[in-house]
Order: structure tokens, then C-alpha cells, then sequence
């Protein structure tokens, strides 16, 4: 276990090309950070940084006290846990995770050893006589993550580890991998570009951007308060829904609106008073964000207020059983995120794709016209310019 500081850290390459910059992250003695972004945000590049597999161009990077920014990668006491899990196929189970020990010379009896730990916390005990290729991908994993473990390093190292299993492996081995960091309490640096991973396993979250940190938080933090307009649609699935708007206030009763198009949504008075630099930006365009589990059919709750809700068209109907997610059109101008990896056709300059998180009890069905209820007090407001949250 070891604490890792990221100073600054910068990366570029002879041709010119920045792939990170300034990238400054704290480690904590056996935490779990996810560092999450789209495609060719930098991410993996700043792990092979810290595998040393990449020279650092600027910066510093402190592993356990000591600066390592040229030390050799086999003298860093790191161990990495790759998404082709990067396993002998002619060794045995057995064979591929004591690999490590014998290049170290470990002795037989504590190898064994060893290598019967690490197979008993990852459920490998029954397979270990068997080749990489009689077993699953989720299997294979854990033999990775088994060779790692053996080692008993200061720092793991994940490069997108779930990538290459289906769905429902992805989902167990979430668990399985989280749960087995936190019985060992090796600090882990976990990239990856699915922010569903990163949410539901890290213990702090880092969003990274075109080589940029956009934000490190807890999870729940990074989802309730993001800092800016990419963090907000980036994190959450389905994504959080933007449009650009106007606030406004009542001269007569005080109260504050929020102009979406040709709609007018009621917000109540302490939503906007929590946000005091909003006072500046009042009728003014400001991106506004709301998510999809703040949106519902006002069918089924008639007692919503009738100021805070919207009427629009259905155009995609997905019941999930748990839940039925509902797409429509507002005539609200989009608001783009940023995000490389994001669909296009989401709106236009005049109009927003959004997405609702209905209740499974909806009968709202494609084509009809319906009333949303809108819980307002849920809004998120942003510059149009910057992009940056509007609070303090």
C-alpha cells in the first residue's frame, strides 16, 4: 500500500501532440480511484505514465514518498491489470499467476503459498490446473488480477480491465474487483470509459477531458454538484438532460421562472437563493440541466404543482421493467456538451432531444402529447459562455 501524488503531471509527444496537462491527482494510502473521460481524453496515457511505460514530459510523480519519475518500471512495485489480460496461453492457471514469484526467485513453499491465497480470495482455487483457454472471460480476468495480487505490490494499476466481457460479466466483476481492493487495500488507479464503472466502484471519481482534469469527487458528490457542463452530461446514464434558458424573477411577486422555448417552469424561491451568483444572470441565456429522474408523467401525480411542468410529444417509448424511459422534443436551443463520443442528432439550434425516467406504471405512448412534471428544485444552472456551474 502507498500513498501517490500526480504533480502537474504533462505529456507530449515528439510530434507536437499534448495528450495531458497539469494533471495533479492525490492517491490516499489503499484508495480506489477511477480516472474516467471519452475517447482519447488522455486517460490511459496517464497511467502508463505512472507504470512508467511513458516518459513523463513535466511534472512529478511520487510513489510512497519517493519521486519515481525515473525510476524503471520493474523497480516502481506496481502491478498492472491490462483489458486482453495479457496471460500465457501454454502455462497452467496455477503457472500464469505464480509467474512473477519465480522471476523473483520467490522460494517454492512460500510461492505455493502465495499463489493458493491469491486463488482462494478470487474463487480460482478449482481452476488452477486448467489452461487459460478452458475458461471464461471472466475467469481469465481474475487469473490477471490473481497474478497481480501474487505480487502484493504497492500500487495497482487497471487499464480498462471489464472492456472485452459482455454485460452481465461486467457487472459482477464490478463488484468482484471492488470488493476484493477493499479486502486487500492496495491503492488502485483504475481507468476506464464507462462512467457506470467508475460510479459504481471508485472511491473517488477523476473526469478528464482532452488531457484536462475536469473534476475529482466522490461519486455521489461528482453526480449531485458537477462542476461544469461536460461532468454534468458525461456522468450519468442516461445523461443529464441540457438546454439553454432564461431565469427570470416576477417584479411584482418575486417569484423565479425558468424560460425553456416557449415554456415557462415555476422554481421555487430557495433553488435560486442556493445559488447566490445566479442573482447576475437573472434574463439572461444560461445552460440550464435537469435529469432524467426528475422528470415524470404527471398522470400519475396529479398533485404536482401545475407550474412546474412541461407538455411534449413522445417519440421513444423504452420500458425496462424497473423503469420506462421516455424521449421527447423541447423547443429549448441544445446546448452542446463537449463530449467527443456524444450522438450529434441530439438537437439542433432551435431544439433539444430529452429523456425522462418515468415511473414503469406510465401509459404515456408514442405520439401522444402529455404533461411532465418537472421537479425544479432539481435544476442545474451553468454559464453559456464558460460552461462552469453557477453557485457561490
Amino acid at each position: 500500500m502507498a500513498p501517490v501524488t500526480l504533480d502537474k503531471i504533462t505529456k507530449v509527444y515528439p510530434n507536437g501532440f499534448q495528450a495531458v496537462t497539469d494533471l495533479s491527482l492525490e492517491l490516499e494510502d489503499g484508495e480506489f480511484m477511477v480516472l474516467v473521460g471519452p475517447s482519447g481524453c488522455g486517460k490511459s496515457t496517464a497511467l502508463r505514465m505512472i507504470a512508467g511505460l511513458e516518459d513523463i514530459t513535466d511534472g512529478s510523480l511520487v510513489i510512497d514518498g519517493k519521486t519515481v519519475n525515473e525510476v524503471e518500471p520493474k523497480d516502481r512495485d506496481i502491478a498492472m491489470v491490462f483489458q486482453n489480460y495479457a496471460l500465457y496461453p501454454q502455462m497452467s492457471v496455477r503457472e500464469n499467476i505464480a509467474f512473477p514469484l519465480k522471476l523473483r526467485k520467490v522460494e517454492k513453499g512460500a510461492l505455493h503459498r502465495q499463489v493458493q491465497e491469491a486463488a482462494e480470495i478470487l474463487e480460482l482455487t478449482e481452476q488452477l490446473d486448467k489452461k487459460p483457454g478452458q475458461l471464461s472471460g471472466g475467469q481469465r480476468q481474475r487469473v490477471a488480477m490473481g497474478r497481480a495480487i501474487v505480487r502484493r505490490p504497492k500500487l495497482f494499476l487497471m487499464d480498462e480491465p471489464l472492456s472485452n466481457l459482455d454485460a452481465k460479466l461486467r457487472v459482477q466483476m464490478r463488484a468482484d474487483i471492488a470488493g476484493i481492493q477493499r479486502e486487500l487495500g492496495v491503492t488502485t488507479f483504475y481507468v476506464t470509459h464507462d462512467q457506470v464503472e467508475a460510479m459504481t466502484m471508485g472511491d473517488r471519481v477523476a473526469v478528464i477531458k482532452d488531457g484536462h482534469l475536469q473534476q475529482v469527487d466522490a461519486p455521489e458528490n461528482l453526480y449531485a454538484n458537477p462542476d461544469n457542463v461536460f461532468v454534468a452530461a458525461f456522468i450519468g446514464s442516461p445523461s443529464m438532460n441540457l438546454f439553454e434558458g432564461v431565469v427570470s424573477r416576477d417584479g411584482s411577486t418575486g417569484a423565479y421562472s425558468v424560460q425553456l422555448g416557449s415554456q415557462s417552469i415555476a422554481v421555487p424561491t430557495e433553488a435560486i437563493e442556493a445559488r447566490p451568483a445566479l442573482a447576475s444572470y437573472l434574463d439572461q441565456p444560461v445552460v440550464v440541466g435537469i435529469r432524467p429522474e426528475d422528470l415524470d408523467d404527471a398522470a400519475i401525480f396529479p398533485d404536482h404543482p401545475g407550474d412546474q411542468r412541461i407538455h411534449a410529444t413522445i417519440d421513444v417509448r423504452e420500458a425496462l421493467g424497473a423503469e420506462t424511459l421516455v424521449h421527447f422534443g423541447v423547443d429549448a436551443p441544445h446546448v452542446d456538451s463537449g463530449d467527443p463520443d456524444a450522438l450529434d442528432e441530439l438537437g439542433d439550434e432551435s431544439s433539444s432531444r430529452c429523456t425522462g425516467r418515468f415511473s414503469p406504471l406510465t401509459e404515456a405512448n408514442v405520439g401522444e402529447t402529455i404533461q411532465i412534471t418537472v421537479n425544479a428544485s432539481k435544476f442545474h444552472f451553468f454559464d453559456k459562455t464558460s460552461h462552469l456551474a453557477i453557485r457561490d
